[in-house]
């Protein structure tokens, strides 16, 4: 059922704001409990998490059914990010009208594969109503929600508003978290692929390079980051991961974090992950090694 939307105390005053030539801008919120509509003006949207943090959701009029399929994303993904942590502060989620709105808020231009862009407290949205020319399905916002909120919650354990861009978390490693907790390896190019690439550019490298390449190879850089990330849990599993993140809540960057946590640097990580992509391993029908856990340095 759609939900509709209720003046609160702080829309009437912005109403009374605007008349008396102020700028505030309107806020309501989405309740639970179907109303009747009674405005056409933008709106927000507020759930708490579980840590009592809360997810704002904004949005325009002509976006009120995009917001309620995002409403019910993040309602259904919250139980599925608590393997990683909780919220320890707000997010609020904008609701762009169109992709050109959203390159402009993200600062990605020319980015077409673009739907969303995530940051320690705001996630910039495409409408799922323009996705495609008969909007998006509610399966393909809970999907992209989650991935989405991922990175957020990714950052917030990890450090904090002022510190989470100096952690250094490489593409890899975001992507791949939030790619796995989405379950979307079904999307990611294969194992195969990588190995392809890697024999046919052997200069380039979709995770070490890529920021170089994100723009116009996202496929191999996405689909690298999430076999890599599974490769790195199915040998470490996800406490490894959380260590990770809660060492660099600590103060370390990430590379500091990851060998504290795991026992070995990334870069060597990384070039065993390198070695049984290009050895092709993944053929060999023999699990994954799964390494002991390592013990925490202080």
């Amino acid at each position: 059922m759609q939900e509709h939307m209720r003046l609160g105390p702080a829309l009437l005053l912005a109403a009374l704001a605007l008349v008396t030539g102020c700028s505030a801008p309107l806020r309501s919120t989405i309740d639970l409990t179907p109303v009747p509509k009674s405005t056409d003006r933008a709106k927000t949207h507020d759930t708490p998490t579980a840590s009592g943090a809360h997810i704002t959701v904004e949005f325009q009029e002509r976006d009120a059914a995009a917001a309620a399929q995002v409403h019910l994303a993040v309602e259904r993904a919250l139980p599925r990010l608590a393997r990683w942590g909780t919220f320890d502060d707000s997010v609020t989620i904008i609701i762009h009208p169109n992709h050109a709105s959203l390159e402009r808020a993200a600062n990605r231009v020319d980015h077409g594969f673009l739907r969303a862009w995530a940051r320690y407290e705001q996630i910039e949205l495409q409408s799922p109503r323009t996705w495609t020319l008969v909007g998006a399905s509610q399966g393909q916002v809970d999907e992209l929600l989650l991935h989405e909120l991922t990175h957020s919650l990714m950052y917030q354990v990890a450090s904090d508003r002022l510190g989470w861009t100096r952690k250094r978390i490489p593409v890899w490693f975001r992507e791949g978290m939030a790619s796995y907790t989405a379950e979307q390896g079904y999307r990611a190019s294969s194992l195969e692929d990588l190995a392809r690439f890697w024999t046919a550019r052997p200069g380039m490298d979709p995770l070490t390079q890529a920021d170089a390449l994100y723009q116009r190879d996202s496929d191999i850089v996405y689909g690298a980051a999430h076999h890599a990330f599974t490769f790195l849990i199915r040998r470490y599993g996800e406490p490894a991961v959380r260590g990770i993140l809660q060492a660099m809540s600590q103060g370390p960057d990430f590379q500091e974090a990851f060998t504290r946590a795991i026992g070995v640097p990334s870069e060597t990580f990384l070039r065993d992950f390198h070695r049984y992509v290009q050895w092709r391993g993944f053929k060999s029908g023999r699990a994954f090694k799964r390494a002991a856990p390592p013990t925490p340095t202080l």
